[in-house]
């Protein structure tokens, strides 16, 4: 994993805390009772639920280790508190192509991406495309399918 910021946003780093808490605090202790109850029964190498908790448990141990390294880099944003007229991380970006087709999308960390709710990493192509541009300019995004003309119709910081 890179040393770098992790940029995310307020509502992401929450995400990333409450689902850090509940593998903690809820899933692993009851993984753990059950490895434990299962151990009671004796022979381990045919037992389904000892060997399905123990697997269990090492991949709730394996993500608590990826969140923890990922809040302890990160950059927390706050839009609401940008006042910026170029886009920028966490800007919530209307576009519109060739053909008339509009579209918006919110700028986030790599942690909070979300296709469905339009959410997309800063370090994605049309991001990329995007940041640093502002109201009414053309942009050209790069696709694997072929260039794509959009204007920017609205920038907002909420």
């Amino acid at each position: 994993m890179s040393k770098t910021k992790n940029y995310i946003t307020r509502k992401g780093f929450e995400k990333l805390k409450e689902e850090a808490r509940l593998l903690f605090h809820e899933e692993r202790p009851k993984i753990v009772e059950t490895v434990a109850w299962a151990a009671s029964n004796g022979d381990r190498s045919e037992n389904a639920d000892y060997q399905y908790g123990k697997r269990r448990l090492r991949e709730i141990d394996r993500r608590l280790e990826f969140l923890a390294k990922r809040m302890d880099i990160a950059e927390i944003v706050d839009p609401a508190t940008i006042t910026s007229s170029t886009i920028v991380f966490g800007a919530t970006v209307s576009i519109e192509d060739e053909e008339g087709v509009q579209k918006t999308y919110q700028i986030v960390g790599e942690d909070e991406v979300d296709t469905v709710g339009n959410k997309i990493s800063w370090k994605s192509p049309i991001a990329k495309a995007l940041l640093g541009k502002t109201l009414d300019q053309e942009v050209l995004i790069k696709r694997p399918k072929g260039d794509h003309w959009v204007v920017i119709t609205d920038i907002k910081y909420i």
